[in-house]
C-alpha cells in the first residue's frame, strides 16, 4: 500500500522514542509503531509493555475502541490520556496503546524534541525561490503584489506562496492573537485583513517568526489563506483549493 493511506496502516519506527511526563520518561522505547489513523499524518503507538502499569489508573469512562486510563505520576495526572487497545473491532491495534500527544510534557525522537505530531516519513517540504508574479486580493482589494515569492511545496497540500511583507499592504494587516503549530514549519502567527473600516476578514494571513530549520527560508514572509482569498499567478486567477490546513 502506497501513501497517502486510505485504510489504517501500521509500520515499525526505526527511531528511539521517549515520552516525558511529570519529570520522568514514562516511555523510552525502540519498539514504537507509526499508525495512520487518518490519511494526513501518523501517530505513535506502543506495545503495552512499554508503559509501566504504575503510571496508569483506570479512567471512569471507557470508549468502545479500547480501555481509557489516566496517566499519573506523583502529583500530576492527565485524565484519559492513554488508550489500551484490546477490542475485537480493532484487531490491528490489539496489544498497542496510544498516549495523547498533547497530554505529555515533551516527545523526543532520539534526542530531538518533536512538536504537534510525529512527522510523516512519506511527506516532504521544499521551499523554492520563484519569479512568478503573485497578486492577492481580499474582497476585491489588492493586499499583496510580488515578483519574488518563495513557494512552499508540502506533500499532499496546496502550494503556498510566501511573500515579503514589503510587497504587502501592511496598513491593512491587523495582528491577531491566533497561533497554530506545524511539526514541519513551527509556530505560526496570524493577521486579519481590514479591507475597509466596516469590513475585516479574520485570520487569513500567517507568518513564521522563527520557522524550523528545514523551512528557514520563509522566516518573516507572509502567506495567505488561498481558500478564502483571490490569488492571481502571472495574471491568471487561480481556483481556490479545498480547505485542509496551512
Amino acid at each position: 500500500m502506497a501513501p497517502p493511506f486510505t485504510d489504517a496502516h501500521i509500520e515499525n519506527s526505526p527511531k528511539r522514542i521517549r515520552v516525558l511526563f511529570g519529570g520522568e520518561f514514562v516511555v523510552d522505547t525502540r519498539k514504537a509503531k507509526l499508525v495512520w489513523e487518518s490519511r494526513y499524518y501518523p501517530t505513535y503507538f506502543f506495545p503495552h509493555s512499554e508503559l509501566s502499569q504504575e503510571y496508569l489508573q483506570l479512567a471512569s469512562e471507557h470508549p468502545t475502541n479500547g480501555d481509557t486510563y489516566d496517566l499519573i505520576i506523583a502529583h500530576k495526572k492527565a485524565a484519559g490520556a492513554v488508550t489500551m487497545y484490546s477490542s475485537p473491532s480493532h484487531q490491528h491495534l490489539n496489544g498497542l496503546l496510544k498516549i495523547n500527544f498533547s497530554a505529555a510534557d515533551a516527545w523526543f525522537e532520539e534526542d530531538e524534541q518533536i512538536f504537534v505530531h510525529p512527522k510523516d516519513p512519506y511527506k516532504r517540504v521544499d521551499v523554492l525561490n520563484s519569479s512568478r508574479h503573485i497578486q492577492v486580493e481580499v474582497d476585491g482589494v489588492e493586499v499583496a503584489n510580488s515578483r519574488s515569492p518563495k513557494l512552499l511545496y508540502e506533500t499532499g497540500l496546496p502550494v503556498r506562496s510566501y511573500i515579503p511583507k514589503t510587497d504587502c499592504r501592511l496598513d491593512l494587516l491587523v495582528p491577531s492573537d491566533l497561533t497554530t503549530a506545524c511539526p514541519y514549519k513551527g509556530e505560526a502567527h496570524y493577521y486579519h485583513v481590514q479591507v475597509s473600516p466596516e469590513k475585516r476578514v479574520d485570520n487569513v494571513v500567517w507568518w513564521y517568526q522563527n520557522p524550523n530549520l528545514e523551512c528557514a527560508q520563509i522566516n518573516g514572509l507572509v502567506a495567505f489563506y488561498d481558500e478564502k482569498v483571490d490569488v492571481f499567478v502571472d495574471g491568471e486567477k487561480q481556483a481556490r483549493p479545498k480547505s485542509l490546513w496551512s
